[in-house]
């Protein structure tokens, strides 16, 4: 029996846990997994509960069953995040066998003709993929696409990056796997009880409203509320910045040898600046500024063709020609300027330029960082690097090429060039194909009810079977971060139940709005909902309110489903910040948005899909 100091110390748990989420004290997986713990060690949660003795009746047989289906290591074996995980392995797999680039390279060739054909195209694309694949590959893969598009034709790209998260988010509504928000909400409410499970296309009906309704408030209102925004990439003019690097020697009659890097002439130079040292085949990994020059030493100056070329004119430069320095010129190549993105799983997350010593070692510099809205051109260095910068990277092609190579850059320049797997794309298909066949047919009850949990793990089972994509692709795919947050919050919307924690606050709900139609708490849920994802994680939001919902729906003594369609809905309703939604933070740097941009073209969409769930899903699910 729960104790009502622990229910007091869980009430607690919680605020501190979305608390954390707001205020980013730790990364959300590790907060979500230490509220599980905690919720195990102050007793609300039972671990290892051995399965009901036999000959148990009445309610020592419902307290068992209780604690049974409390046990915190059943999160572990969820349907849900084993679902999710499976669906990252379909959409490596698609990806993999180049089924998304030749959607993309489709795109390329018959949208630019336009910009109300791309805008057109790119969302019922995007939508359309997102219904039945992560969304957050599908928006990697269209920003470069959609981006060099812009840059041929002279279009503003902030103008179509909003609406591509947009139509991401919204496809992801369209069925159940579209988003792992909706596969948390329904695994959480099949586990009160099977009659409150979603089937594959159960919320179809709503969710493609909302793409209908996003689709024209993108090419009507919202084309007017786009803001036109500079991405870092046109700051710099490319005619007047194309820039080269030169290499050069120190010779051993130099006078630079023995001399500090910011001792000497060179550091004085103001329209071309050292950029790196090489020593023995190595770049020297200290700060250039404590270099101390010697002979043999490979010098890597940069900066416009005709600067470099009269090297010996520049401000600074006291001793006189390049000879007279003791530098023996070698070669020339263009650095070329291109765009990347910190990505979510990216190593550079959390480290400073000047902690990474990224020169040394990439072999390339910073020119500008996008950060929250700003366009930083100097003193960047010491800035944590977050998922979601947008970084404005010189350098030599062939350095470029590797840097981009690693998974800690998405590169908005171009797209992302892997080996394609083509002739393996129609096992990808048929995966898909078959997943979406059997959930329909399921659903519909043409054939046994099959758990979505079961098919997911036979297709991608089925992927990595007929080599679409490798073992350690998939585990690549899967982003674990996701995964433990879903285990966490699961973890602790359990302990909400069986604490009785979740039946006192419906209680609370139901006295503070007695009288009240249904059918407006439905639509505060919602609107809750989606208050609270533009805060936190949809996912979190959906473990944590799902159970609320449901209870609240048992006192009133009306069906389930209304209320937990509202939670998945409204879970996923991120358009008014740049922080809620995945989709949302890649695009904001690449944008060149600012903070305020997603309110103004997002809080009118929002309200209206409000509007419209609040309206229909008491008509698609009656009370």
């Amino acid at each position: 029996m729960v104790e009502t100091w622990q229910q007091i110390a869980l009430g607690v748990l919680v605020l501190l846990v979305f608390t954390s989420f707001v205020k980013e004290w730790l990364s959300p997986e590790v907060v979500a997994l230490g509220s599980l713990v905690a919720c195990v060690i102050i007793g609300v949660l039972p671990i290892a509960v051995s399965s009901p003795a036999p000959g148990l009746e009445g309610e020592a047989l419902s307290r068992a069953l209780r604690e049974f289906n409390s046990d915190a290591l059943r999160v572990f074996a969820h349907p849900a995040p084993i679902t999710v995980a499976c669906m990252f392995v379909l959409s490596a797999a698609l990806e993999r066998t180049g089924v998304i680039e030749i959607l993309g390279n489709w795109f390329e060739r018959t949208a630019g003709k336009s910009p109300t054909r791309m805008l057109v195209m790119m969302i019922l694309i995007v939508a359309g993929l997102s219904g039945f694949m992560n969304n957050t590959p599908v928006v990697v893969v269209f920003l470069p696409i959609v981006l060099g598009i812009c840059r041929r034709k002279d279009w503003t790209a902030s103008k179509y990056l909003i609406p591509l998260s947009y139509a991401a988010i919204v496809g992801g509504t369209v069925t159940i796997i579209g988003t792992s928000t909706n596969l948390v909400a329904s695994g959480i409410a099949a586990s009160y009880d099977e009659k409150y499970a979603f089937g594959f296309f159960d919320v179809t009906p709503l969710g493609i409203v909302f793409v209908a309704v996003t689709f024209v408030y993108l090419l009507t209102i919202g084309k007017k509320l786009l803001p036109e925004r500079v991405t870092l990439a046109a700051l710099i003019d490319s005619k007047d910045s194309r820039e080269f690097i030169t290499r050069a020697f120190v010779s051993k009659e130099s006078p630079l040898i023995g001399v500090k890097f910011i001792e000497s002439s060179l550091k004085k130079m103001k329209k071309a600046r050292v950029i790196d040292v090489v020593r023995d085949g190595n770049r020297v990994k200290e700060a250039l500024d404590k270099v101390v020059f010697s002979e043999g030493d490979e010098i890597i100056i940069k900066g416009r063709l005709g600067d470099l070329m009269g090297l010996a004119d520049q401000d600074g430069i006291t001793q006189g020609t390049p000879d007279q320095l003791g530098l023996e010129d070698v070669r020339t190549e263009s650095a070329v300027m291109m765009e990347g993105i910190i990505g979510p799983d990216s190593s550079l997350a959390g480290k400073s330029l000047k902690e990474l010593n990224f020169r040394q070692r990439f072999g390339v510099i910073i020119v500008a960082v996008h950060r929250r809205g700003r366009n930083l051109r100097e003193r960047f260095e010491d800035v944590k690097l977050a998922f979601g910068d947008t970084l404005l990277v010189q350098g030599p092609a062939r350095r470029m090429q590797q840097l981009f190579e690693l998974k800690d850059f998405v590169n908005l320049s171009e797209p992302k060039e892997i080996a394609i797997r083509s002739k393996k794309a129609p096992f990808a298909i048929a995966a898909i194909l078959a997943f979406m066949i059997v959930g329909l047919l399921s659903g519909i009850n043409i054939i046994p009810p099959t758990p979505i949990v079961l098919v997911a793990l036979s297709a991608a089972v089925f992927v990595l079977a007929t080599r679409c994509i490798d073992p350690s692709e998939a585990y690549q795919a899967i982003e674990w971060k996701v995964i433990f947050l879903i285990i966490g919050m699961l973890g602790l919307g359990q302990a909400l139940q069986y604490s009785g924690v979740a039946d006192l606050l419906a209680i609370k709900v139901v006295e503070l709005t007695r009288g009240m139609d249904p059918r407006i708490l439905i639509a505060l849920f919602y609107l809750l909902a989606a208050v609270m994802t533009e805060m936190v994680s949809n996912n979190a939001v959906a473990a944590l309110l799902t159970p609320l919902g449901i209870i609240v729906s048992i006192q009133l003594g009306v069906d389930a489903k209304p209320f937990i369609a509202a939670v998945m809905f409204g879970s996923s309703a991120s358009f008014a910040t740049p922080i809620g939604y995945q989709t949302n933070t890649f695009v904001y740097g690449a944008g060149g948005y600012k903070f305020g941009d997603f309110f103004k073209a997002g809080f009118p969409l929002a309200v209206i899909l409000w509007i419209v769930a609040s309206i229909l899903i008491p008509v698609i699910w009656p009370l």
